[in-house]
C-alpha cells in the first residue's frame, strides 16, 4: 500500500530530537502538515524550522493530564496520530530508583494512554485514522537491568495489540514499530555494547516504510527483531541462561 500523505495533519509526540525528529522530517517531506509535540519548547521550534513543509510545535508534557488535555484541543482533529515518546534509565531490581522506574512506566505507557483518549473518540466517530504506537524489541520479553523500560514497552505493545483487535475492521488503521538500539540521549546512557545500533535517521526510514505499509507489527533492524522474536519460545531455563 502507498499511503497518501499529501494534505494530512500528523501529530507526532516525543518529536524534539532523535527518531520522532527524523521522522518528522520525512513526513514533511512526502507532503504531510506535521504537529509536533514534547515538553522542550527551544527543541521542537528548531524541528519545525527545518521542516521542509508545514508544520508547528505544541509544548505538551505527557505525564500531565491537563497539559494533554490542552494540547489535544490546540491540535484539534488529525488524521494520524503518532507516539514516540519516551523515557529510559538502566536499572536492577538490585538497585531500585523508585521516581526513575515510575516515570518510565508514566511516559512509555500511561502517557499514551492520556494522548490515546483525547484522540480516538473523535477517530471513531469519523471512522477515520490512522494510529502508530512505538514499541521495542525490549518489549516482547523480560531482561535484565531493565525494571521499568522493559515492562512499559510490553504494556505498549499489548495496548497496540488490543486495538488493532478492535479496529481491524474499521476505517482507523493501527500500527506498532520494535525498534532495536537507536542512538540517542537515552541509548547513551548505557555501558553495554548495543549490537546493531542505528542512526535515526535510518530507523525513521524503517518506520516510515512500516506506515507506507498494510502489515500491523515492525519490528527492526530484521536480524535482531529475529532474536528476539525466537526468544519468545525458549524455555525459561534456556532463556534466562542466554540472555542475563
Amino acid at each position: 500500500m502507498k499511503r497518501e500523505w499529501a494534505g494530512k495533519r500528523y501529530w507526532l509526540v516525543g518529536a524534539s530530537e532523535g527518531l520522532g525528529a527524523a521522522l518528522a522530517q520525512m513526513l514533511s517531506r512526502a507532503g504531510a502538515e506535521v504537529i509536533v509535540s514534547a515538553r522542550n519548547s527551544d527543541k521542537l521550534a528548531e524541528v519545525v524550522a527545518g521542516l521542509p513543509g508545514t508544520g508547528r510545535a505544541v509544548v505538551m508534557d505527557i505525564q500531565d493530564d491537563a497539559s494533554v488535555a490542552k494540547a489535544a484541543a490546540d491540535v484539534g482533529d488529525v488524521d494520524g496520530l503518532i507516539l514516540i515518546a519516551g523515557a529510559y534509565w538502566p536499572m536492577s531490581a538490585r538497585n531500585w530508583d523508585s521516581e526513575k522506574a515510575v516515570t518510565m512506566a508514566d511516559v512509555n505507557f500511561t502517557g499514551f494512554l492520556r494522548v490515546l483518549g483525547q484522540v480516538m473518540p473523535s477517530m471513531v466517530a469519523r471512522d477515520a485514522g490512522h494510529v502508530v504506537i512505538t514499541s521495542s524489541l525490549t518489549g516482547f520479553r523480560g531482561l535484565p537491568a531493565s525494571i521499568g523500560y522493559t515492562a512499559s514497552k510490553a504494556a505498549t505493545m499489548s495496548l497496540a495489540e488490543c486495538m488493532y483487535a478492535d479496529l481491524r475492521k474499521t476505517q482507523i488503521d493501527v500500527q506498532v514499530v520494535n525498534p532495536g538500539f537507536i542512538k540517542t540521549g537515552m541509548t547513551e546512557k548505557n555501558t553495554f555494547k548495543m549490537p546493531f545500533i542505528m542512526e535515526p535517521e535510518a530507523a525513521a526510514q524503517e518506520m516510515f516504510e512500516h506506515m507506507n505499509s498494510d502489515a500491523f507489527k515492525k519490528s527492526f533492524p530484521f536480524a535482531f527483531g529475529s532474536l528476539f522474536r525466537l526468544a519468545q519460545f525458549l524455555p525459561d531455563w534456556l532463556y534466562y541462561r542466554i540472555f542475563a
